[in-house]
């Protein structure tokens, strides 16, 4: 039998996820539209589902559907709706039935965020009754690409977007911007906004929308994503490099000195090729964040000379938002005749930004941050004992508090931006602490099978491979039901993991992989009883705080 499950715009996407799986696991199929359905199911006494307007629903506990599915549909009240008054119903029907939607997705690693937010897009959106196209651009490239008739046909283009991403094909469609976090986790408050304010998109090269995307973002939000689609785009090299560096120590500690063997050649395309020039990629691209592509080539050129003065992170850091906003600056100041408008862009933006921030770098930025960096690191290299220890319990907690959110990001951009300068024990300390969330509700679904329903169960199955792949949003749907007790075990379990991490000294130059490259740390068993103990730690305290579920 086809089921269509009401969208719900009281309740967590993960609410409608969970019963979509309990359906699917008792016989029944997910409808795509109630049209084609044989029974229209809301978990939620007051409907907000417009496509149900003069339908017959059965209304239905969430938790008694879970305990027992098809009893609990046959015994189901049924009512059937007359009228649908959310702002989201009323935005509807206001305008034509039928709505052609296309999204882009997209987060600065690329992985978690860019495909929970074009879930909840595409899930909402086919509730509707409408026609949705989510083109997601992760770490593999363009997933699900808009083609020509669906970009042609559009009524709304809908971004959520925490980084910088080619937006040209867009310009002067309907044009709304939003986070992946606010997609995933209010669908409906973010299209009722985006049919009552989208505007035509133009790129930054005109002033006016530029400034109106600043106002609108605030200066924190603006800033969070430039760093971001630096971070994005820098992300694959560090990586790359990483564990090249890693795999060059593995024939032991100098061996790499010997020139002509395999781990000199190892250790000159991770440390001397993808280490020189990776700095260089997150100036370059924090300043295309800001001023799209005339600012790449200021951003990338100060970024590889802020290298060379050994200015580290914090110098590429400094050059990528002058270069972006200098270019901006001069974009917004420099107007030229029709004839020869075609050169901004490619001559004189690139010429002069890189010419004022090049100097500014040679004889200001250099010098001066160079010292700070190098003091930095040295500092942070010094730490042990105590100091390193609560070190890593602030940088573990700050991994675990928002699963991905910008206090996540805080940590592993600056633990990221350390490996620059020879300093990886903070990577460590945030990669233990980044698996502990998943893994730690996966250890609290064994430790109290009794608290979680059987769709928890493999929930908990799922955000343990999740969390071996150090991907924290995999605790998600178990923070979107309880967020105070998941947050709280998974913060404590994170911190004792990063502290632990910091106090055993465990180097690590992989900013990602998990398991797959915890092997590549300095100390890899300490690491391990790390990140075991932090895991055990929310798990443990996750079940005892867990309540038990209510009976239907």
């Amino acid at each position: 039998m086809k089921v269509y499950l009401a969208q719900t715009s009281t309740q967590p996407l993960a609410y409608t996820l969970l019963a979509k799986a309990v359906l699917e696991k008792a016989g029944y199929s997910i409808a795509e539209n109630v049209n084609n359905a044989q029974l229209a199911v809301s978990l939620e006494k007051n409907i907000s589902d417009p496509s149900l307007a003069g339908k017959e629903v059965l209304i239905v506990d969430l938790q008694a559907l879970v305990n027992n599915p098809t009893p609990t549909l046959k015994a189901a009240p049924r009512t059937t709706v007359a009228q649908v008054s959310t702002p989201a119903a009323s935005t509807a029907a206001a305008a034509k039935t039928v709505k052609n939607i296309v999204a882009v997705t997209a987060c600065p690693t690329g992985v978690a965020h860019t495909f929970m937010s074009a879930e909840a897009i595409e899930t909402y959106c086919k509730a509707q009754g409408w026609n949705i196209r989510v083109e997601t651009r992760g770490q593999q490239g363009v997933g699900t690409p808009i083609t020509p008739e669906e970009l042609a046909a559009a009524d709304l283009v809908f971004a959520a977007t925490d980084i910088e991403v080619d937006l040209s094909k867009f310009v002067g469609k309907p044009f709304y911007h939003t986070t992946t976090k606010a997609a995933l986790k209010r669908t409906a408050e973010e299209f009722t906004k985006a049919f009552a304010t989208a505007a035509p998109y133009q790129p930054k090269g005109t002033a006016a929308p530029a400034a109106e995307k600043e106002k609108a973002e605030g200066g924190w939000q603006a800033v969070y994503r430039h760093l971001m689609t630096g971070v994005s785009h820098m992300l694959p090299i560090t990586v790359a490099g990483g564990l090249l560096i890693a795999i060059s120590f593995l024939f032991g500690p100098n061996a790499f000195q010997e020139a002509g063997t395999l781990p000199a050649a190892l250790m000159d395309i991770g440390g001397n090729a993808a280490f020189k020039i990776m700095l260089a990629v997150f100036s370059g691209y924090v300043a295309y964040s800001i001023a799209d592509r005339p600012g790449l080539a200021s951003g990338l050129i100060t970024g590889f000379l802020v290298t060379n003065l050994g200015a580290g992170f914090l110098g590429a850091i400094v050059t990528g938002f002058l270069a972006g906003y200098v270019t901006l600056g001069l974009s917004r100041a420099i107007k030229l005749p029709a004839a020869v408008a075609s050169l901004k862009p490619v001559l004189i933006l690139p010429l002069l930004s890189t010419l004022i921030v090049g100097l500014l770098t040679i004889y200001l930025i250099g010098p001066y941050v160079t010292v700070a960096s190098g003091w930095l690191a040295s500092f942070l290299k010094s730490l042990q004992g105590g100091s390193a220890l609560v070190l890593g319990l602030i940088l573990g907690a700050m991994m675990c508090i928002d699963m991905g959110g910008p206090i996540n990001k805080t940590a592993y951009v600056v633990s990221v931006g350390l490996i620059a300068d020879g300093v990886t024990t903070p990577m460590a300390a945030v990669m233990a602490a980044g698996m502990v969330p998943p893994l730690g509700m996966a250890i609290a679904t064994w430790l109290a099978r009794s608290k979680f329903t059987a769709p928890q169960r493999d929930s908990g199955n799922v955000a343990f491979v999740l969390g071996l792949c150090f991907i924290s949003e995999g605790a998600i749907p178990f923070a979107a039901a309880d967020p105070l007790r998941v947050i709280v075990s998974s913060a404590l379990g994170g911190a004792i993991a990063g502290a632990l991490s910091m106090l055993f000294e465990v180097g690590l130059n992989a900013p990602h992989g998990g398991v797959l490259v915890a092997f590549t740390a300095t100390h890899v068993i300490p690491y391990f009883i790390a990140i075991a103990v932090g895991s055990l730690v929310t798990g443990v305290l996750y079940a005892f705080l867990k309540a038990k579920p209510q009976q239907a």
